[in-house]
């Protein structure tokens, strides 16, 4: 009996992380096209163009596409779209997790955004080519740092909040993703996904530039590591100090 169990124990491990895997390509590739379908409809079909009513219902539509994602999330088990994610979870996790995540799951996440855009841009073309840096590099890396460091912590702090609800914490997160997407999406386009960036810029063939790398991969990632370090640092101080405070006490 014992045997059979530690032999299941791999097995279902193993079939856990294909269901992840499977799921990251999915989302990532969903996660493009949503974004491409939103623009379709409301710029193309209803030729809203720019006007205000025009911009509150792409919002709107953006905001019912979160929540969806995030459905999708949870009924996935930890299915993700969004590298910054999985890195800020997965620090704080095992090694073996942590390989995991860096080795594989970004790399599917990244293949599944390709994918996506390459299928967007064979069929409507006229939906645009992504992202785009301008401003300087110093500048867009500090931009999508900024943006990142706070969507990260926003996130951890509500997953933090065992009061709040699934839907209350989804609209919190999905508004405050929104505003930060508008706030950075004349500098850098308000990305905060590097997957989804790679994913425009390899089809300009731009993904292996010096502004893409800085920009899109190299900010976001440390501004992540750091928000994440950040959080844990406030929340969860180190406990030596009161380990020494209570040996002094005995």
């Amino acid at each position: 009996m014992e045997r059979r169990r530690i032999e299941k124990k791999p097995t279902a491990l193993m079939a856990g992380r294909r269901r992840l895997l499977i799921s990251d390509f999915i989302l990532s590739f969903m996660w493009i096209w949503s974004g491409a379908l939103i623009k379709l409809f409301v710029f193309k079909y209803l030729k809203l163009g720019l006007e205000p009513k025009g911009e509150i219902l792409k919002g709107s539509l953006s905001i019912m596409s979160m929540f969806l994602f995030a459905w999708l999330g949870k009924i996935s088990k930890g299915g993700s779209y969004n590298p910054l994610n999985l890195l800020s979870s997965a620090i704080s996790g095992s090694f073996s997790g942590f390989l995991l995540t860096v080795g594989v799951r970004i790399p599917v996440q990244v293949l599944g955004s390709i994918t996506a855009v390459k299928l967007i841009i064979l069929n409507f073309p006229e939906v645009g080519r992504g992202p785009r840096l301008n401003v300087d590099i110093h500048r867009g890396a500090l931009t999508e740092g900024l943006l990142t460091f706070t969507i990260v912590m926003i996130s951890l702090g509500l997953s933090r909040n065992t009061r709040s609800g699934f839907f209350l914490k989804t609209w919190m997160s999905s508004v405050s993703k929104l505003a930060l997407h508008i706030l950075g999406s004349d500098l850098t386009g308000g990305c905060m996904n590097p997957a989804s960036a790679m994913g425009w810029a390899y089809a300009r063939g731009e993904h292996i530039t010096k502004d893409h790398l800085v920009v899109y991969w190299l900010a976001p990632v440390e501004a992540a590591l750091l928000s994440a370090w950040t959080f844990r640092l406030l929340v969860n101080p180190p406990k030596q100090d009161e380990a020494v405070e209570k040996t002094k006490s005995e």
